[in-house]
């Protein structure tokens, strides 16, 4: 009778324990929403901090909402994106995507052929080398969303360079605003190399607008551009790299994330409605904290399992590549190559 009673006892303890964990992590979220809009010292260091205690919670408790991040996560960062968008002028944002998209295309050029070699070197498997060269050299985990049909990859391909480049992702978010400021670096110079240089938008969006606002104004829009090249290297993997059909036939297909569109829409009524623009500036602006929450639940997305699937190999993938890229863009941005 008395083990019944300690067994009941545990069995109760069990969801009061995880509703305090749900607690918890609540107040947590909106925490990071409300608090850097309400003490704007808290601003620039919001989103590393954002990250670093999602990361935190997740490997040691646990996220309580799993399920539920993982698929808010995505349109959480889209809705951003496009908020950011009202705080923007279009014309500067087509002047600012149109001046780096030759600096772009020699990016992702150089990614891809690197990753695919140095990929190659350590014996990973095609589809595995792909998606990490694609989500390094492009846009992160929207370009891997976008090549992954292409490739007819496995769920574990997926799962596996979806990890290494959120890894490095928050990685970069911590320490390239550190960088750039050791390096004296502009804001504008700093936009610059955040979307050249880090992997994903979220992680983008989220150093640039810990360096400034004019860094995060080039750092978002060029980025954009740069992720607009899904389509073409989609199609490219598609015609050349993914398996052809039992008709022996490859089949075409490419996709273009739904916010950059809705940001550029976005752009374009606050510079052509004038009388938008203060209903634009606050969009902007709870846009921004919205991100910063929405990087708390991206950190909080990478748990153990994740980084037990890893590996060392596809790490050493990731790393190097992302080392190289980084590198190259970081030089030839301080010594005034790329301007």
């Amino acid at each position: 009778m008395e083990n019944t009673n300690i067994e009941k006892q545990c069995n109760a303890a069990v969801p009061v324990a995880e509703r305090v964990k749900q607690i918890i992590f609540l107040i947590l979220a909106a925490a990071f929403f409300f608090v850097p809009w309400i003490y704007a010292p808290l601003r620039n260091h919001a989103p590393g901090i954002a990250v670093i205690c999602g990361v935190v919670f997740a490997i040691a408790w646990g996220n309580p909402f799993e399920k539920q991040t993982a698929k808010l996560t995505s349109p959480l960062l889209g809705a951003a994106i496009v908020g950011m968008g009202f705080g923007m002028n279009l014309v500067k944002v087509l002047t600012a995507g149109a001046n780096g998209i030759i600096y772009t295309f020699i990016g992702i050029s150089l990614g891809i052929g690197l990753g695919v070699f140095i990929g190659k070197k350590l014996g990973l498997p095609k589809h595995t080398l792909y998606l990490i060269s694609v989500g390094t050299s492009i846009c992160g985990g929207s370009a891997i969303a976008a090549a992954a049909p292409v490739l007819k990859a496995k769920a574990s391909d997926i799962a596996i360079a979806s990890a290494v480049v959120f890894t490095l992702n928050a990685v970069a978010l911590l320490i390239f605003p550190a960088i750039g400021h050791a390096l004296g670096m502009t804001e504008y110079q700093f936009g610059y190399w955040a979307a050249l240089g880090i992997h994903d938008t979220s992680s983008v969006v989220g150093a640039s607008l810990a360096y400034g606002p004019e860094a995060l104004e080039v750092g978002t829009t060029v980025k954009l551009a740069r992720a607009l090249w899904i389509v073409p290297v989609t199609l490219f993997l598609s015609m050349f790299v993914a398996q052809a059909g039992e008709d022996g036939k490859r089949k075409i297909s490419f996709r273009i994330p739904w916010f950059i569109p809705g940001f550029l829409i976005a752009s374009a009524i606050v510079t052509w409605i004038p009388v938008t623009a203060n209903c634009g500036a606050f969009l902007k602006e709870l846009s921004t904290h919205l991100m910063v929450l929405t990087l708390f639940l991206i950190g909080a997305n990478l748990n153990r399992a994740k980084l037990r699937e890893l590996g060392l190999r596809p790490v050493i993938h990731g790393v190097i590549l992302w080392f190289i890229l980084a590198g190259i863009w970081c030089a030839a941005i301080h010594f005034g190559i790329v301007k």
